[in-house]
């Protein structure tokens, strides 16, 4: 048995022997869950203009084998969770990893990470990789403290499952709500792991130089219901020497005509800390990604500086099987909107996920002085009777990008269309098919397709 699959099986022994070991705890294991998820992930990237890596092309399996226990009885409950991914690469078709031009990176040159696969030395995709992560929790009341493996899906950071595995995070999180329609949230992350990696590194930002990082990341936040339709949040981050970023959001659901109008706010503040602060840190590599020429007085701004204000506004309305979505982001201050930037490469670009509206799957339009319209529609089979069956298309269009060579522009279409078995031995199968197109006056263009498997099996 290789060593990803012993962990697997390792995994799952050590917490049965746990589960039996408190068998007389009442709810540690009649609430316990088991799944392993199953994701076949075909990536075929054509990356236009880039020279290093014109076309990437990959197919590989994922396992996802999660278990929770439940919490002993009593004031305190304990429990545990733990979390075993393995990825086997099926096929890279002689262009797996970031090795799609052939060229061949230093032998002497530290592994790295690909797409979809960690990469060894000579560049070339390893054949599978594997992770383990365990989690400690604790109840009181309301109140739940999770210590180790985390995948916080907060406005300040969020994790990133758009390869073959999900990424992680290491901290610990607190959650209460002990008081009716409030939920409260603080933590701190120190480590994470990348969506194509097996490996532990500290946290950084888009624009820092290598070994500019950190191991502290501090987050607090309330959700406050304010009806059963308006909820408004407020979200505080900190990475450390890099941001401080606070959040404001409100969303509310309103009953328009024979269908529905959903309207979602946003807006992020945020500005320097630490090293990123100080021209002596920013020399060290501490930077923002951003544009820092001249402001409008002619005088020289500070450069890699984190000086960002972002909002968006994106109104949805709903009728039937039909969703359509509009909306607006501005990027105003002289930096990118800064994010934990901390997936495939360190540092570097890819493998991050916001809480932006035009997050998507080929960019973000997250720049400098960038501002974006764009539009979505949104259909489910199921009104006219084919159940199990939905279709996306949006189109994003973003302007005023902030550069040497004056203002910018770039846009992205997106399509995918999904379907999941609704009955018979294959039930819950799903069957999925992104299509994308990027082009950018600022970055090299991509043309995209992911073809995904996916089967969860409850244990």
């Amino acid at each position: 048995m290789n060593i990803s699959l012993r962990i697997l099986t390792g995994c799952a022994i050590a917490l049965s022997l746990g589960a039996v070991a408190q068998a007389h705890a009442e709810g540690f294991v009649d609430d316990a869950q088991a799944k392993l998820s199953l994701r076949n992930l075909y990536y075929n990237s054509d990356n236009r203009g880039s020279g290093s890596a014109p076309r990437q092309e990959e197919w590989g399996q994922g396992f996802n084998l999660n278990l929770q226990s439940g919490f002993t009885s009593g004031t305190v409950g304990f429990g545990v969770d733990a979390l075993a991914l393995l990825g086997v690469r099926l096929d890279g078709g002689g262009r797996a990893g970031d090795n799609a031009s052939g060229v061949t990176r230093n032998p002497s040159a530290r592994a790295g990470q690909g797409n979809m696969f960690p990469v060894d030395s000579d560049n070339a995709a390893v054949d599978q990789f594997s992770s383990l992560g365990l989690t400690a929790k604790l109840r009181v009341s309301k109140t739940e403290a999770r210590l180790g493996t985390l995948q916080p899906r907060l406005p300040v950071v969020m994790y990133n499952d758009g390869r073959l595995l999900p990424q992680t995070f290491e901290g610990a999180q607190v959650t209460s709500k002990e008081f009716d329609n409030l939920s409260l949230t603080a933590g701190q992350l120190n480590r994470a792991k990348g969506r194509a990696s097996s490996d532990k590194t500290a946290l950084s930002m888009g624009g820092a130089q290598k070994n500019a990082d950190t191991q502290a990341f501090n987050f607090a936040g309330l959700d406050y219901q304010l009806s059963k339709d308006l909820l408004a949040q407020y979200y505080f981050g900190n990475l450390d020497d890099f941001y401080d970023q606070h959040f404001l959001g409100l969303t509310h659901k309103w009953v328009l005509g024979p269908g529905s109008l959903k309207s979602d706010l946003r807006y992020w503040y945020s500005d320097a800390d630490g090293k990123n602060a100080s021209a002596q840190g920013r020399d060290e590599g501490y930077l923002a990604a951003g544009y820092y020429g001249e402001n409008a007085a002619g005088a020289a701004l500070t450069r890699g500086e984190v000086d960002n204000r972002t909002w968006s506004a994106l109104f949805t309305y709903s009728l039937g099987g039909h969703s359509l979505g509009l909306g607006y982001q501005a990027v105003e201050g002289n930096s990118n909107f800064p994010f934990i930037n901390q997936g495939d490469v360190h540092p570097g670009s890819s493998g991050a996920l916001t809480y932006l509206i035009t997050d998507r799957q080929l960019a973000n339009f997250s720049r400098a002085g960038e501002r974006t319209w764009l539009a979505q529609y949104d259909y489910d089979f199921v009104s006219i009777g084919v159940p199990g069956l939905t279709a996306s298309l949006a189109y994003l269009k973003g302007t005023d990008v902030q550069s040497a060579n004056g203002e910018l522009s770039e846009w992205e279409r997106d399509f995918a269309l999904s379907y999941v078995t609704q009955s018979g031995p294959l039930k819950g199968l799903g069957v999925t098919w992104k299509n994308a197109a990027f082009r950018s006056e600022v970055v090299s263009g991509v043309d995209q397709n992911r073809l995904i498997l996916s089967y969860s099996i409850a244990l």
